[in-house]
C-alpha cells in the first residue's frame, strides 16, 4: 500500500512540476525575418526563423497586405517539442504588384498561458530586372587577350559583370557613374563557346542579361618540346621533395608538381585575383624587363620528353624573359602588392594588383624586395631574377591575369593597344551623348 501511495505521489509531483513549468514559461518565441525590410521578389523571398527553447512552438500565421488586400501566406501547427523552424516564405503563388507591402507574422508557444509574438515588416516588392545600357561600342579580342566593356545600370545592383560560360568577371562602379569590366577571351576556349554577356542582379534578385557587339581573333597555340634531363631532375626536384615524400623517384616528383601543384597554384591565382581595387591604377604601357630576350611565349603547349618518351603536357601561361643573372625586376605599372612569398612552381613570387582585376606576376625570383600592402610605382624594383620554383635557369616568368585568369602580356606592353582598347573607350564614355541618342 505504501508503495502504491508513493507512486501516486510521484506522479502528482511530476504533473505539478510540468504544469508549473508550462505556467512559469513567460518567454515569447523568438522571431527573425531575413531580410527584415527593403526590396524582395518571388526570386528572393524572405526567410523566417522561429525559436522557442522553453515550451516549444505551437502555431504560426503569416499574412501579406498590399493596399486594401490581405491574404494568408502561411499557416502552420507544430507538434509538441518543436523548438525551432526555418521557413522559406515563398511568394510565387501570390499575385503582387510592384510597390510597398507588409508581412505580418504571429507565432505562439505551447505554454498553458500561451506566449505569442506578432510583428509587421515593410518591404518593397520588385519584379522588374534592371536595365543595362552598354556604352562601349567596339570589343575586339584576340584569343587569350583582354577586353573592356563599359555600361550603365538603371538601379542599384548587388552584382554585375561579364559572364562567359562558367567564368564571371566582376564589373566595378566608377566615380563617373558607369561600370567598367575587364574580361578575356580565354586561351583554352573555342570561338563557338565564347559568348560574353553583361549580367546585372539587383538587390531583389532580379537578373538581366545584355549582349554586346564583339569580334574575336583566334590564335592557335604554339607547340614546344621540353627535354627533361636527369641532371635537371636531380638538381631541381629536391626543392619539392617534402611535398611528396612517397614519390618513387625524381621523375615522379616532377610529374606530381607539374600536374598537381600547378593546379593548386593556379587556383591561388584566381583567389588572389579577387583582391583588387575598383578603379584602374595603371598609367600607359606596362614595363618589360629591361634588356631581356624572350625565352618562351604565352600559350605554348609544352610536351615534356624523358628518355625519348612524352611523359606530360602542360600550357605555359606567361612570358619567360632572360637578362643578366640576378637582374633587378621593375614593377610593370603602378599598383598594390597582394602577394610576396614562395608559390610552388612559381618559386619566389610577387603579384601586383592594378585595379579592375588586372594583376601582374613576377616569378622565379632569387630575392623579393616587396611586401604585401606596398603601394608601388611603375619601375619600382620588387625583386631580382632567379631560378626558384620550376625554373631550369635564371630568368623572369612574367604573367598578366584578369580575375586570376592568365592573359597574353604582349598586349599590355603595347601603348597603341592600350589607347585603342582602354583609354579611348573610357574617354568616349565620358563624352555627352549625341543629339537624338537614347
Amino acid at each position: 500500500m505504501k508503495h502504491y501511495a508513493l507512486t501516486i505521489l510521484l506522479l502528482v509531483v511530476v504533473v505539478a512540476a510540468g504544469g508549473f513549468f508550462l505556467l512559469r514559461d513567460s518567454q515569447t518565441p523568438i522571431l527573425i525575418l531575413t531580410p527584415d525590410s527593403g526590396p524582395i521578389s518571388a526570386k528572393r523571398p524572405p526567410i523566417l526563423t522561429l525559436e522557442d527553447e522553453g515550451a516549444g512552438l505551437k502555431n504560426l500565421l503569416v499574412t501579406i497586405t498590399q493596399g486594401d488586400k490581405t491574404v494568408e501566406l502561411l499557416r502552420s501547427e507544430f507538434p509538441r517539442g518543436t523548438a525551432s523552424q526555418l521557413l522559406d516564405l515563398s511568394l510565387k503563388d501570390i499575385k503582387l504588384n510592384n510597390g510597398p507591402l507588409s508581412i505580418q507574422v504571429t507565432a505562439a508557444d505551447q505554454a498553458l498561458l500561451a506566449n505569442s509574438i506578432s510583428q509587421s515588416f515593410i518591404f518593397d516588392y520588385d519584379s522588374r530586372p534592371p536595365v543595362v545600357s552598354v556604352l562601349s561600342r567596339a570589343h575586339n579580342l584576340n584569343q587569350s587577350g583582354a577586353g573592356l566593356v563599359l555600361y550603365k545600370i538603371s538601379e542599384e545592383v548587388e552584382r554585375s559583370g561579364v559572364q562567359i560560360g562558367e567564368l564571371f568577371f566582376p564589373g566595378y562602379l566608377q566615380d563617373e557613374g558607369f561600370y567598367a569590366c575587364l574580361f578575356t577571351f580565354p586561351f583554352n576556349m573555342t570561338q563557338a563557346d565564347f559568348l560574353p554577356r553583361v549580367i546585372a542582379v539587383d538587390t531583389a534578385g532580379n537578373e538581366r542579361k545584355a549582349g554586346f557587339y564583339y569580334h574575336t581573333n583566334p590564335r592557335p597555340a604554339k607547340r614546344d618540346n621540353i627535354n627533361l634531363s636527369q641532371r635537371f631532375l636531380d638538381s631541381k626536384m629536391p626543392e619539392f621533395q617534402d611535398l611528396y615524400p612517397d614519390a618513387d623517384n625524381m621523375l615522379d616528383i616532377f610529374l606530381r608538381v607539374n600536374r598537381e601543384l600547378r593546379v593548386q597554384n593556379r587556383a591561388k591565382l584566381k583567389e588572389l585575383g579577387q583582391l583588387t581595387v575598383s578603379s584602374p591604377t595603371w598609367q600607359g604601357a606596362f614595363l618589360r624587363l629591361p634588356n631581356a630576350a624572350n625565352r618562351a611565349g604565352f600559350n605554348e603547349q609544352r610536351s615534356y620528353m624523358y628518355g625519348g618518351n612524352k611523359v606530360d603536357q602542360q600550357t605555359h601561361l606567361g612570358v619567360d624573359l632572360a637578362s643578366l643573372a640576378n637582374a633587378p625586376v621593375p614593377a610593370a605599372n603602378n599598383g598594390k602588392v597582394v602577394f610576396a612569398d614562395y608559390l610552388g612552381i612559381y618559386g619566389n613570387c610577387v603579384i601586383i594588383d592594378h585595379g579592375l582585376g588586372l594583376q601582374t606576376l613576377y616569378a622565379h625570383l632569387s630575392t623579393i624586395n616587396a611586401s604585401v600592402g606596398d603601394q608601388v610605382d611603375k619601375g619600382t624594383i620588387v625583386g631580382r631574377t632567379g631560378a626558384t620554383g620550376m625554373a631550369g635557369g635564371d630568368h623572369l616568368h612574367y604573367g598578366v591575369t584578369i580575375g586570376g585568369i592568365p592573359v597574353n602580356p604582349l598586349e599590355w606592353w603595347d601603348a597603341s593597344w592600350i589607347k585603342h582598347n582602354f583609354s579611348d573607350k573610357w574617354q568616349a564614355a565620358l563624352a555627352p551623348p549625341e543629339a537624338g541618342a537614347y
